[in-house]
């Protein structure tokens, strides 16, 4: 955590150039990546042959969250009031592995016995529910961009009804061509591919596109009365939250959705939208995309003017486009920026689109004070997903 704190503060990116991608007839060769990456937490063979690679990130994400948390995952063994949800809508590596398997071996049962766990998109929950024996809820949610933040936002609702207790919440994201692809024919990608650092651009006017990127992000949430009886160090809660569709096109935003998921969220809190110090941008750096993420945040805020309106933060010119995960790693980015009194700079940042000419984005890392924050999350289909937090005070 200390690590991602410091890399927001100083603007340090995790973007870089794939020389394989241009190899294989990638239009775009750039990508954000994990480096140096070490599973320290105990997972049995069986199961790690169960998992993708991003799943053993997920694994080690979750153990990570469970540490801060002070838990032991005995916890939630035959726990019916705990629970897993997490966002995720692809697993393709172990696709085009099994199919690559049946064509060099000409027969079905030379494809190891773990691809079927591994290519469905619930295998993170349906392998971790039982790795620590869940009895509660185990759940995938599949929403394209939005299924993060909408993984988190369903875990405080299955709380507050009562049907939980605690729950493992977040999203997880592979690295890999495989995954991209596709995307990458959509020509949706920067191709700034000679500063790859400068590639990713939130609402700069020069911004070409978005870098594909993934890791895994998880959190971990409970009732108050829960955390509150073990002596819990409570660092934010979940206030409200929004859902909230387009219905207009599969991969245009109309920010119709966004800005009602927004106006949800904001009321289920009881927030006024004066009282948001912070909006976590979704801010993609898609033409498109930011520009109108720009005009709802102006019309929630009613900004006329330049210097009005909470401050805005857009993550990913460091980290490049999480895709399923970015809901999620967006709330521990912003809590660990709010505990430790500041706000990431948008590093690419040089001259504003001008929808966003009168936002307040600081373009180098801004010390402040943060207790209410909204969290933006779309995805294709129109699919928008909002949470509102507040800060506890230590």
């Amino acid at each position: 955590l200390d690590e991602v704190a410091d890399s927001l503060y100083y603007g340090k990116s995790g973007v870089v150039f794939m020389p394989e991608r241009k190899e294989l007839g990638f239009r775009s060769g750039l990508s954000g990546t994990i480096s140096n990456f070490s599973l320290t937490h105990k997972l049995p063979k069986r199961v790690k042959k169960r998992l993708p690679e991003y799943g053993v990130w997920t694994w080690q994400a979750l153990m990570n969250a469970l540490d801060n948390a002070g838990l032991e995952p005995d916890l939630f063994q035959g726990n019916v009031k705990s629970g897993v949800i997490l966002g995720n809508d692809s697993s393709a590596v172990a696709a085009v592995e099994q199919v690559e398997q049946l064509k060099k071996f000409k027969e079905s049962r030379y494809i190891g016995s773990g691809h079927i766990f591994q290519l469905l998109n619930s295998t993170l929950t349906l392998n971790f529910a039982t790795i620590l024996g869940i009895a509660g809820t185990s759940m995938t949610l599949s929403c394209a961009c939005a299924s993060g933040g909408a993984a988190i936002a369903h875990g405080a609702e299955l709380i507050l009804k009562g049907d939980l207790d605690i729950a493992i919440c977040g999203g997880a994201q592979e690295i890999s061509w495989e995954s991209m692809c596709s995307f990458d024919a959509l020509g949706a990608f920067s191709i700034r591919e000679d500063e790859p650092e400068k590639a990713s651009r939130p609402f700069d006017k020069e911004r070409d596109g978005l870098v594909p990127s993934g890791g895994a992000a998880v959190v971990i949430l409970e009732s108050e009365d829960h955390a509150q009886a073990r002596g819990a160090d409570i660092l934010a809660s979940v206030k409200g939250s929004g859902y909230f569709c387009d219905g207009s096109h599969v991969s245009l935003p109309s920010g119709k959705g966004l800005k009602n998921a927004a106006l949800a969220a904001l009321k289920s809190a009881g927030f006024a939208p004066s009282d948001i110090d912070l909006v976590m941008a979704h801010a993609t750096s898609t033409p498109l995309g930011d520009e109108v993420e720009a005009k709802v945040i102006k019309e929630i805020f009613s900004i006329s003017q330049k210097g009005q309106g909470p401050v805005i933060c857009a993550t990913k010119a460091l980290t490049g486009h999480e895709f399923w995960m970015a809901g999620a790693s967006q709330v521990i980015y912003a809590i660990l920026m709010a505990k430790k009194g500041f706000v990431a700079g948008n590093v690419n940042f040089s001259e504003p689109d001008p929808e966003a000419e009168w936002l307040n984005i600081p373009a180098t890392s801004l010390e402040m004070s943060i207790r209410k924050i909204l969290c933006n999350s779309s995805g294709f289909g129109g699919t928008n997903s909002v949470l509102a937090l507040q800060i506890e005070s230590d």
